[in-house]
């Protein structure tokens, strides 16, 4: 296995992207990736599209795609695991570099979904689940679910929905600071819990939007790095797992199970320790498609012991200068959550993290030269941790 490191990245505006065609979404990823690679084209030797689809009109996005981009791999395929499509395409881009079959592999993730109406998407989310299958009479939906997660976890470990808003806080803290974010609006905790419930105890701000957005990740051999001498963050461990989607067969609702297990293997791999992983990383960026799951991510990554993940919010251990800085460009809750591109988006921030390339407020200090991603898909059907490294190590 040869050592994988990524040479470019970059993701669009996130939003309502009513102004472009799907091609063309694309297309403003790409651009910027394969300029700050500085690598033609015809470099690119595999493409791997990340895409859940049905709610836009495309339904081969890959081969629209390529030809859009003007790119003429030697193979393409399109990838899909629900909210974790982005990281499961990075993983394959990865291996087929790692394995000897590409120099150079482009990632890319991309949504329209709003070129359906809210509750057309909303119910495709639910049916993608086995929501609708399993409580079809009452009607839970997505965010129904992860309320079952937060009322669990509020009940056993005495949180309050204030405490929940503090997630919702940060990430749009960071959020006005990312000119590409879907929200840029600075919210008090105040504001969130004067905001709509959607599903109790969660309300509009604790919940992630529906978004239009693209994102690339351009993916290179050692020896094609060396030859090219490209600006590198290296993959030095990925973790992945899945886990059921029969909600009788879930033991505990406070975290999930697949996210840890997906975290042991990438720590395994990439030469951290388990039991301290916060201390040994930059930053991170976790799947907050609620706050809740923000919280459960903390203590599913060892950032937290169970029960305790509040904690580090409320005292703002996840803000710069803190313990562990997370989402530092705003999280799905504020930068927006393209179901395909959110993977590949949270590893190009991490990507200009790592590399000092950040403007502004969300640039935090690189000191340990390691970053972690974390990105779920479903609800704990499956489950990515992807940790880049300034330095070369680990086996991915």
């Amino acid at each position: 296995m040869r050592r994988v490191g990524i040479i470019g990245a970059s993701y669009t505006k996130f939003g309502e992207r009513f102004d472009v065609n799907m091609q063309e979404l694309a297309w403003e990823a790409f651009s910027d990736a394969i300029k700050e690679a500085n690598i033609e084209k015809d470099a690119i030797d595999y493409f791997v599209l990340s895409n859940m689809g049905g709610w836009s009109s495309e339904s081969l996005p890959a081969v629209i795609v390529s030809e859009g981009l003007g790119i003429n791999p030697k193979g393409s395929v399109r990838v899909e695991a629900a909210c974790a499509s982005g990281s499961s395409a990075v993983k394959l881009a990865h291996d087929i570099v790692a394995s000897g079959q590409a120099n150079v592999v482009l990632a890319l993730g991309i949504e329209k979904m709003r070129e359906s109406p809210t509750k057309t998407v909303v119910e495709y989310i639910g049916r993608a689940g086995n929501f609708m299958w399993e409580f079809e009479n009452f009607g839970l939906t997505f965010p129904g679910y992860y309320a079952l997660y937060a009322t669990a976890y509020m009940s056993k470990y005495s949180v309050k929905e204030e405490d929940l808003c503090e997630v919702a806080v940060k990430n749009h803290y960071y959020g006005s600071f990312n000119e590409k974010a879907q929200f840029r609006n600075k919210i008090t905790v105040e504001k969130c819990m004067s905001s709509p419930y959607v599903a109790w105890p969660l309300k509009l701000y604790d919940c992630s939007p529906i978004t239009d957005g693209a994102a690339a990740v351009l993916i290179a051999s050692e020896d094609f790095i060396k030859e090219h001498k490209s600006e590198t963050a290296w993959i030095s461990g990925i973790g992945y797992a899945t886990g059921t989607a029969n909600l009788s067969k879930r033991d505990d609702f406070t975290g999930l199970e697949a996210a840890k297990r997906a975290a042991l293997q990438a720590y395994a791999r990439a030469g951290l320790d388990p039991e301290k992983p916060a201390s040994q990383l930059d930053l991170a960026e976790v799947h907050d498609c609620f706050t809740i799951a923000e919280v459960m991510a903390y203590e599913d990554l060892g950032f937290a012991k169970k029960g305790e993940g509040i904690k580090l919010v409320k005292e703002k251990q996840t803000y710069k200068g803190g313990l562990i800085p997370v989402n530092l460009d705003g999280g799905l809750k504020a930068k927006g959550h393209p179901i395909g591109a959110t993977g590949e988006s949270m590893i190009a921030e991490l990507y200009h993290q790592l590399l000092g390339k950040v403007k502004g407020e969300r640039q935090t200090d690189i000191k340990k030269g390691r970053a972690l991603a974390h990105n779920v898909g479903g609800t704990g059907h499956y489950a990515y941790v992807t940790v880049l490294s300034l330095e070369k190590g680990g086996v991915a």
